[in-house]
């Protein structure tokens, strides 16, 4: 839109908005007021989401201190027009509206994952915290021993990763941690001022405000959380105590005793978020899956490129439609070597039609070829519900909108590996322990962290932790969730949640734990409905027209129906079940039970982090 154009455009909102309010002095709002309101707020705010999608791309693939200004700039707007859109629908609060309406208005309240003061200075306060949070993320390195080759965030993950000394795995969890003591006082601030946006909204604090985005009542949906935790628990428990065991075996019962919570640095992963990185350390014996997937493509030569085009080819294997050719020219693929990117993985849609694109610092492996699959599912839920009014171009729930692609990672079988001629030859089932343990180091390892990220946020947001006790309260949740310990002692003055992209970001974490929980789900109902016959584990749904049917469906809707309204579209059920993930690792379950009957399982429900 040119800039003459964007002036009469908001001229004429203004126009349109002192007419509405004159009209609503005369008698109290009606219907047809707030469907007016809305109409005129969603194209506002349509406007902006999309310059300020267009700036945070900017920021995060050249990050600059211009860009990351630009990007706090464009991000202002957005929240000052949806703080005081939000603030002026409160009139429609008693009027008797169609559920379409209602449903627009709460998620006008709720679409921001974070909400700031009306006072336009505390506004841009709060964006120059944000955007200036995720930057020092994003510029984060270690440099060991002061050298002068530092050691970017990607080559700190590989090195964890590979490593098996203990003194060196320290040395990165350490390093890597040094990125977030300087966010600690932002984070305080940004704190303050998003519950002070919150309490304008009418929420007692921000993580009230996210809670209420689920069709549910805050309380409700924390009970919800709980429940299927509850059903996964005693799955993660027998990986856990398995898991300990064999870190013990290789370094020690005085580096990994028993009954205590795993040292954090040991796992393979910067997070310990997932462990499929120690697989060799514990798997099953004679448990050779007959193929390794980082092998297959680097030996058929499977470039970056080459990656993404096989997702690609997946989803139109179940009838959508390829990506568009601005989707090839405007993605970021790899880490360019002339500028600092934030290389987390993204899905972008940045006009909210077809622009859709994905940012990724691409390495040819197992990992990140599934996770080309989960950005996909994003860019396809997106294009799916392009046709839906602007309120409702979002995901049913957060967590549909991660599950869609790992929904389609789970059908990365052998059986499909074979059929897109990657693997040459399909291995029998026999050795399948090995393909769940590597998958459930992956999955289910996940779960405790999933739910514990906002869970330490709520409490940090409703003041149950103070900053005082911020990283005390990080880890008292870690190890009572995760059964996991840090592998020093931590103090206050340090600031362990910043070390997670989620937290400076302040992307909501919620949605990856019912993912997790989504993506089994959906895929026993999607392989039920192309009558596969056969453990859940081997069934791909590449090339299922049915399976397409039932998901374009379900994504077309985007949020203009409850979600479980969307979740019946594709598996008949109007409740999120975790049966369909131990019905998944129900063989490998069967074999940890039997390897841990002879160990002590468990852990401390707490771990003290005072430093020396």
């Amino acid at each position: 839109m040119q800039s003459a154009t964007r002036v009469q455009w908001r001229l004429a909102m203004l126009l349109t908005a002192v007419l509405f309010w004159i009209g609503c002095s005369e008698a109290g709002p009606t219907a047809d007021d707030a469907e007016l309101f809305l109409a005129d707020a969603e194209q506002e705010l349509l406007s902006l989401w999309i310059d300020a999608g267009r700036a945070a791309w900017v920021q995060s693939t050249y990050i600059t201190e211009e860009t990351t200004r630009m990007a706090a700039d464009a991000q202002t707007a957005v929240i000052g027009a949806t703080m005081r859109l939000a603030s002026e629908a409160a009139q429609f609060d008693q009027v008797d509206l169609p559920q379409e309406l209602r449903r627009k208005l709460l998620l006008l309240k709720t679409s921001m994952g974070v909400a700031a003061p009306s006072d336009s200075a505390l506004q841009a306060e709060l964006s120059q915290i944000t955007t200036g949070m995720e930057s020092t993320y994003g510029r984060g390195v270690y440099c060991p021993g002061g050298d002068d080759r530092c050691l970017s965030l990607p080559e700190m993950e590989r090195r964890l990763a590979e490593s098996r000394d203990t003194d060196e795995l320290l040395d990165l969890w350490l390093g890597w941690r040094q990125v977030a003591p300087p966010m600690r006082s932002s984070y305080v601030r940004f704190v303050e001022l998003a519950n002070a946006g919150a309490k304008e909204l009418g929420f007692v604090d921000l993580g009230e405000m996210w809670r209420a985005g689920y069709d549910m009542s805050p309380d409700a949906f924390t009970a919800d959380l709980e429940r299927l935790w509850g059903q996964v628990r005693p799955l993660y428990e027998a990986l856990h105590c398995h898991v300990r065991a064999g870190l013990a075996a290789e370094y020690g019962s005085a580096v990994v005793p028993e009954d205590e919570p795993i040292p954090a640095h040991l796992l393979g992963n910067m997070w310990s978020q997932t462990w499929s990185n120690i697989y060799d350390l514990v798997a099953p014996p004679n448990a050779d899956p007959g193929y390794d997937l980082t092998a297959l493509l680097e030996s058929n030569r499977v470039d970056e490129l080459e990656m993404v085009r096989y997702g690609e080819r997946f989803f139109s294997s179940l009838g959508f439609d390829p990506l568009p050719e601005t989707f090839w020219q405007r993605s970021q693929f790899v880490q360019p070597q002339d500028r600092d990117v934030v290389c987390h993985a993204s899905a972008w849609d940045l006009d909210y039609e077809s622009d859709i694109r994905i940012k990724m610092c691409i390495g040819i492996n197992d990992e990140d070829f599934v996770t080309i699959h989960h950005e996909l599912g994003h860019n396809y839920y997106q294009r799916a519900y392009q046709e839906q009014s602007p309120l409702f171009r979002t995901g049913a729930n957060d967590g549909f909108h991660e599950g869609i692609g790992d929904t389609i990672a789970l059908s990365i079988t052998p059986e499909y590996l074979s059929e897109v001629g990657l693997l040459s030859w399909v291995p029998p089932s026999d050795n399948d322990l090995g393909l769940l343990m590597r998958l459930a180091l992956d999955k289910v390892a996940f779960l405790p962290f999933g739910l514990m990220v906002d869970q330490w946020r709520w409490k940090v947001f409703s003041g149950e932790i103070e900053p005082e006790a911020y990283n005390q309260g990080w880890w008292d949740l870690r190890t009572r969730y995760q059964g996991i310990r840090p592998p020093v002692r931590r103090s206050e003055a340090d600031f362990d949640p910043g070390a997670k992209y989620h937290i400076p970001a302040n992307t909501s974490y919620t949605r990856y734990f019912l993912a997790h929980i989504l993506q089994f789900q959906f895929h026993r109902a999607l392989c039920d409905a192309e009558s596969f016959e056969g453990p859940l584990h081997r069934c791909s749904i590449y090339g299922s027209g049915e399976a397409g049917l039932r998901l374009r469906r379900m994504l077309e809707l985007g949020a203009s129906e409850p979600w479980p309204d969307a979740l019946e579209q594709v598996t008949g059920r109007r409740e999120m079940d975790a049966t369909a993930m131990l019905d998944y690792f129900a063989p490998l379950k069967r074999w940890l039970d039997g390897q841990n009957a002879e160990r002590s399982c468990g852990w401390p429900a707490t771990t003290p982090i005072r430093s020396n």
